[in-house]
This record gives C-alpha cells, structure tokens and sequence, in this order.
C-alpha cells in the first residue's frame, strides 16, 4: 500500500511536471481522433453584437483589425452581419471609406460591388439632418470607379457610376468619367471611348475638362495617328478648354513617332509662342526623339537655341544628346554645347555619367588637352565623376607624360568629395617615377602610406625603387 502511493504521488509529480513543461514547448499537431469533442463553433456572427453596437465602435473595431491575418479578409463579412443583427444599424462615412479602401487595395470586386448597394439601400445617418445627400458619399463611389476600371471591369464601373449619378445631389464632374474613359484607352477601346464621350456631352451635359482631352490625344496618336489627335484640339478649343503641357507633349511625341520633326518642333515652339513653357518631359521627346531618328545635328541646335534663350528647366540631363552625338563622331559639337552648359553654370544639364562620356569621347579622339580643359571645370563646377572614370583619365594622362596635370586634377577633385583608391595613387607615383620627378612622387607616396593604401613594407620598398630607378 505505501508502495503503490509513493508510485502514485511519483507520477502525480511527473504529471505535474509534464503540463508545466508543455506550456513552454507544446507538442506536434496530432490527428484529432473521432472520439474527442469537436472545437466550438465560429464566434465570427457573435463579434458585431458584442463589440460594434454603433458605426464607430465598428470602425474602430475594423481599424485595428487590418493587419490581423484573419479578420482583415472578413471586413465586409462583419458589417453586414451588423446590418442584418439590426435593421436600424445604418453604417456612416467614416466607415463606409474604410471598407471601401479595404476591398479595393484586396481587389475584392464583388464584395465591393455588395457594399455600394448597402451605402444605397442604408443612408449614412449624418444625412437625416439635411436635404442633401452625404457630402462623403462622392470620395467612396469614386474610389469604388477607379478599382473597377483599373481591373478592366468597366460594365461595373459604369452601374456604380449610374447608380451614384441617381444619388448625387448635382451632376457629377468630368473626373468621374475620365476614370472610365482612360480605362477605355488603356484596354485600346478606342470607338467605345468615343461612344462614352457621346454620351458624357450629349445625353448627361458634362462638360470636359483638359484632362478629357488629354486621354483622347493619347488614344488617337496611338490608334488613329496624330492628325486624329488634333481634330480632338480642335474640339477642344470650340469648348473653350487651354490645353496644358500635356497636350502639347502628346501631340509633339505623335509628331516625333510618325518621322515628322519638323512638325515636331513647330509644337515645341508654339509652347514657347503661347507662354506654356517647355517642361523636361518636352526637352526630352523632342532632343530624345531627334537623336532616335538620326537627327542629332538638329538637336544639337535646338537645345544651343534653348539653352540660350533660357528655356531649359533645371533637371533636364543632356546625355541622350551626348551619346548621339559622340556615336556620329560629332566631337566638335559635343564640345561647344559642353561648353555653354558649363558657362552658363547650369550643371543641372550635364550630369557626373554624361560628363563621363564627354571625356571617354575626346580621349577617344586623341583630344587629352580638352580633356584636361573641360575635367577641370567640371570639377570647378561640382561636376565629380566616379573613381573608375577618373583614374582611367588619370591612366590616359600619366601615360602621355602628364602626370602632374592628372595630380592636379585629383587634388582639384578631393576638395569637392573625390575619394582616390589606392590604384589611383600607385599609377601617380609610377607615373612620377617614369618622368624623373621624385620629389612629386614621394609627396603622393608618402600620402598614399598615411591613408592606409600600402599593405606592408615590401610594396612600400618596390614604390620607392619605382622612384630612384
């Protein structure tokens, strides 16, 4: 009898034991066996009841549900168990907007499409005070349009845009139909594009904004070509919309697909004409276009002409223009429109990668005294290029006998951010050795050594041989 207690308050222990254990390292997942009870039921249509007794308590409910792995998929599950746990539960704005960007970021379509008939069939309450529809009700709507038109859904784009026309207190603005509309052109539905537009002007009275037209000068350059595009400016101009940049842009990148730069560059005159002015989207279809049809000559007096005037805004990069041009063998003109940027300080056009193929072009040439020239007031300038460029310059120079003119240059360079690797500094001083100058050289190497270039004493004693040979 003591024998068996003591097994029994022994595994009592060993039980006790082993339950405590398991809180911290649980076993596998095992095979439920028929025999054990099943887990309870889903609590999911007891969670609206219990905790979203109001629309904001329900959307602070939602809101911090988002993340969660589970609940953030039943959003719409939860308020329309609300709604139908209470006939007088009528959801607000606030929530409505939430949910709305929840199924839209999900690209949930249908559940989407359930939620617009249940803000139709249930008022936002803050409506009751007031005549009018939900000043919000137009923001939900719209970014239902957008997810529907983005996924190429335009029959449900068009029934939430109907059915929102219905409820809306005023005639909608052209956004609304524009987000159908580029819909359209996007899926290359040119005539129905047009039908819609038919619709919009004659039949609801919409009057079309810039943006309209925009859409269609896109579409037509694409589909019809650029002369279907300027009956639409034609359009335009009978009601009495200014075209923007875009506009122009459009049309003049129509012109430039077609082969047609003279005409081309008549737009981008007639922006300077009218006062648009030539954004860097404009500088960069017309040079662009130019150089792509083997017109890098006119370009290059185009951009001379822009520049001079002043046209050029600040963030255009002129390495297309470059690179055309250095391809055709045009060094010449390379040169002088280098030189004007650099005049005229605007190193917004010439950036460290362009600057790079400038002087890649002249050292091709054999031109190493314009390469010094205008590496000197690049870097005068700000205009630094990155090390592998440099010290193939640096290479160049040092093995034509000028060292000293490529120490300068680094020196030059250091001061505006230039950081030299010890490859940099060992051609130096090779190239001091080879001249005869120890003097110089022993100034680079004895800073190559305080910088940490130099691994040991052997490489040291070999620069310094290099020097005395």
């Amino acid at each position: 009898m003591a024998a068996a207690a003591a097994a029994r308050s022994v595994g009592g222990r060993l039980g006790d034991s082993r339950i405590s254990l398991l809180r911290f390292y649980p076993s596998p997942v095992r095979r439920r066996s028929p025999l054990l009870p099943r887990a309870p039921p889903n609590l999911l249509p007891v969670l609206p009841t219990a905790h979203a007794s109001s629309p904001a308590s329900l959307f602070h409910l939602l809101h911090r549900a988002r993340h969660h792995p589970r609940l953030a998929a039943l959003d719409l599950h939860i308020l329309l168990a609300a709604a139908d746990a209470s006939s007088a539960f009528r959801p607000d704005h606030s929530l409505t907007s939430l949910v709305v960007a929840h199924l839209a970021a999900s690209h949930r379509l249908p559940s989407l499409q359930r939620l617009l008939e249940l803000v139709l069939t249930r008022p936002c309450p803050y409506a009751d005070d007031s005549i009018f529809a939900c000043p919000e009700l137009l923001p939900t709507f719209r970014k239902s349009i957008v997810a529907f038109a983005t996924s190429g859904n335009i029959p449900s784009a068009s029934h939430a845009l109907a059915s929102l026309r219905r409820v809306a207190d005023s005639p909608l603005p052209a956004e609304f139909y524009n987000i159908i509309l580029q819909a359209l052109s996007r899926l290359h539905r040119h005539d129905d594009a047009i039908r819609f537009y038919g619709e919009m002007t004659s039949v609801y009275r919409v009057a079309p904004d810039v943006h309209t037209f925009n859409i269609f000068f896109s579409s037509s350059c694409r589909v019809e070509g650029v002369d279907a595009a300027m009956r639409w400016f034609g359009e335009m101009q009978r009601r009495s919309c200014a075209p923007t940049v875009v506009s122009f842009n459009t049309l003049m990148c129509g012109f430039i697909r077609e082969g047609r730069y003279k005409e081309g560059t008549k737009v981008a005159r007639e922006m300077l004409e009218l006062g648009v002015g030539l954004s860097v989207a404009s500088m960069e279809i017309l040079i662009g276009g130019l150089c792509c049809g083997s017109k890098a000559l006119e370009a290059a007096e185009l951009f001379v002409e822009f520049l001079g005037d002043g046209v050029v805004l600040e963030g255009f990069d002129c390495f297309e223009l470059v690179e055309a041009l250095c391809r055709g063998g045009k060094v010449d003109r390379v040169v002088e429109a280098v030189d004007m940027v650099l005049e005229r300080n605007t190193k917004c056009c010439l950036s460290a990668p362009t600057g790079a193929t400038v002087l890649e072009c002249l050292m091709e040439a054999g031109k190493l005294d314009e390469v010094y020239r205008l590496m000197w007031r690049m870097i005068d300038q700000g205009i630094v290029l990155d090390t592998i460029s440099c010290n193939c310059i640096f290479e160049a120079l040092c093995e034509a006998g000028r060292t000293a003119d490529a120490n300068q240059l680094r020196v030059l360079a250091k001061e505006k951010g230039f950081e030299a690797d010890g490859e940099t500094y060992c051609m130096l001083v090779q190239g001091f050795g080879r001249q005869g100058k120890r003097k110089e050289g022993k100034a680079v190497l004895d800073e190559m050594l305080d910088l940490g270039f130099i691994p040991n004493i052997a490489s040291y004693n070999r620069l310094l041989g290099g020097l005395h040979k």
